[in-house]
């Protein structure tokens, strides 16, 4: 499994270990690939009684290759109203930081590496495409990105999960089964068991194809996130209101999403966006007020400019 001639990481490395197949994979390749220049994270997100199974299985397999651990424990239960995968993914970055922050001081990692694959990648665009998401959630996940000076990568993006299997099936090794893998509460789970079948009939290609229109999807994001910087050098920050009207309603738009994504960590829903864009467009005289519930705050209008000020906002008026 040669799935790291187009990334090749810097060591050395960590892999975040779960204990699942894919991770298990990983670890084995990469300390056959790179011996003494390996370690293994394993979060215990504190969400489900077989998380302390998964730590004892982790624990095991680390020892038998003899491979340094680091185990951070976590409580990634979500709040009302949050996405129980969205909370997951933030408490389990959170808890790469702090073991990124503790490695440091000894022997400093420089990549981790993380274990989706080509099913994971199929699945997340599915996911996007369920919520009429646009180029960056057709994106899906990227295969390699920087966070706080650390390098992560996912070498196997391009690889089936069956596949995955197989290999480890071929070596004779275990792995350990999540449970809520096969809940069909979850949507990703349905995905799993229902469509990806469906499509293996019909596109047996599937993967290798959804694979190359994410990567398509991603370059085109890229050129509307550098054409939004450019128009936002112009425009201003915060951005002046008349020269966001010389703009044409796409590249508004673009402009928008990307100020409020890059300063303020917002992601405004279609129909704000659409209404913030409205006003926009109607506000040509100094009276015209704009206050919108935009994220988890409000845009307003302050003089010649647009604020974003986290908090309750409340309707546009004119």
């Amino acid at each position: 499994m040669d799935a790291f001639a187009a990334l090749p990481p810097a060591l050395p490395l960590a892999v975040a270990l779960s204990g699942g197949a894919d991770s298990t994979a990983l670890l084995l390749a990469c300390v056959e690939r790179w011996p003494g220049q390996v370690q293994a994270w394993h979060v215990h997100h504190g969400l489900q009684a077989a998380a302390d199974d998964f730590e004892r299985f982790c624990a095991g397999l680390c020892a038998r290759l003899e491979v340094p651990l680091q185990v951070r424990r976590v409580d990634a239960r979500h709040a009302p109203g949050e996405s129980p995968e969205d909370a997951a993914r933030q408490h389990r970055y959170a808890a790469f930081d702090a073991l990124a922050d503790a490695s440091r001081a000894a022997q400093p990692i420089r990549t981790v590496l993380l274990a989706q694959h080509a099913d994971d990648q199929v699945e997340t665009m599915l996911l996007a495409l369920s919520r009429g998401a646009g180029l960056r959630g057709l994106a899906a996940m990227p295969a390699q990105w920087q966070r706080d000076g650390m390098a992560y990568r996912r070498p196997l993006l391009q690889v089936p999960g069956p596949a995955i299997r197989a290999w480890l099936r071929a070596r004779d090794e275990r792995w350990i089964d999540d449970p809520t893998n096969v809940d069909a509460r979850y949507t990703r789970n349905r995905i799993r068991a229902d469509l990806l079948p469906a499509l293996e009939a019909a596109f047996p290609q599937f993967r290798a194809t959804f694979t190359r229109s994410a990567q398509h999807a991603a370059q085109a994001q890229q050129l509307l996130t550098e054409l939004a910087e450019q128009d936002l050098q112009s425009v201003g920050t915060p951005p002046r209101i008349e020269a966001l009207q010389a703009l044409s309603m796409a590249r508004q738009a673009n402009l928008l999403r990307h100020w409020l994504a890059s300063m303020h960590g917002q992601t405004p829903s279609s129909a704000q966006l659409t209404e913030l864009l409205t006003q926009i467009a109607a506000c040509r005289t100094r009276g015209h007020r704009i206050r919108l519930k935009v994220g988890l705050g409000h845009a307003e209008r302050h003089g010649d400019r647009l604020l974003w000020r986290p908090g309750n906002g409340g309707t546009g008026t004119s």
